[in-house]
């Protein structure tokens, strides 16, 4: 049985990777200039920006897109990550040859690769998904996996205990996102991860449980693009023993839960309303495909922008 309280890394300096929205204007085009904008904040609160992932819509848009988000990062930092997406359909064979197009447009950018799951790469047995991110990290410098619940997403799968194990053994994997919005799984992974490899990051993806980093996660969240200055300044609390923390977290916690309620996809359209309220973004439109929020959560978005703690 899993003791949580023995699992506390008090004081522990905390790895944090946001996912950048991509910010649409009325006419449905991208808005770059909020998107470089994001960035720059993201990196000086000293957060690596995740682009290309769910939050930038990542299984919507197109290489012209993508490549344009590559570009405008780099001019900003040389430390982040980006998804790599291989879109396909149920019963797929596993696209290595694509997969490895797309690490190597984000490696040429200076960016590292974030595997996202397809139905080829999930339709396998365990033995054969180990091996499938064995071959991409022979191709690549160092990347990052993902499991990604079906709640996300049709082609996400959550990997057996033994198929994490083997991603633990492949070197240049450096660690993985974890998105089942489970703690017992990802406690799991914690506990193995301490046994087998140390420096092997877990990256939570729960963005219905961000304490995870008092355990020992670290973070990949989407929830973090709503306010990245404010998730650093809780890590910095957490790393001095400061009970600001928990404020902090409270409060991004109560926004998590409102806006990955179902339809989770829709935090999006949430994440944009918050960012037009804080004034960092002019529009607050999103991808013409992804599923939008009701007007009211605005003033429920608006108490929130106006109670979290100052700086």
């Amino acid at each position: 049985m899993i003791d949580p309280v023995s699992m506390l890394r008090p004081r522990r300096k905390i790895r944090g990777i946001s996912a950048i929205l991509l910010p649409f204007q009325g006419n449905g085009d991208p808005d770059w200039a909020g998107f470089s904008a994001h960035v720059q904040r993201t990196v000086a609160a000293g957060l690596a920006p995740a682009v290309n992932m769910d939050t930038g819509f990542g299984n919507l848009i197109d290489d012209s897109i993508r490549r344009r988000a590559l570009e405008l990062t780099q001019v900003e930092t040389d430390d982040f990550v980006a998804g790599a997406f291989v879109g396909d359909q149920p019963g797929a064979t596993f696209n290595d040859g694509e997969y490895l197009r797309q690490m190597e447009m984000i490696q040429s950018h200076g960016g590292m690769p974030v595997i996202f799951q397809s139905f080829g790469l999930t339709g396998q047995a365990d033995e054969a998904i180990v091996a499938s991110y064995a071959k991409l990290a022979s191709r690549s410098d160092s990347l990052i996996g993902f499991e990604l619940s079906d709640v996300f997403a049709p082609f996400g799968k959550i990997y057996s205990m033994d198929v994490y194990r083997g991603l633990l053994g492949i070197e240049r994997l450096i660690g993985s996102k974890h998105s089942s919005l489970n703690r017992e799984l990802e406690w799991q992974r914690l506990l193995l991860r301490d046994e087998l490899r140390p420096e092997f990051h877990v990256f939570t993806g729960n963005d219905l449980a961000i304490d995870m980093v008092m355990y020992g996660s670290d973070y990949l969240l989407g929830l973090s693009t709503f306010a990245p200055d404010v998730f650093a300044r809780r890590d910095a609390a957490w790393a001095a023993g400061d009970p600001a923390f928990y404020e902090l977290n409270d409060w991004l916690q109560y926004l998590g839960f409102l806006t990955f309620r179902p339809p989770v996809p829709a935090y999006k359209h949430s994440a944009a309303m918050f960012l037009k309220l804080r004034g960092q973004i002019e529009c607050d439109h999103t991808h013409p495909q992804s599923p939008g929020r009701p007007e009211s959560d605005r003033d429920i978005l608006r108490h929130i922008v106006d109670q979290i703690p100052a700086a």
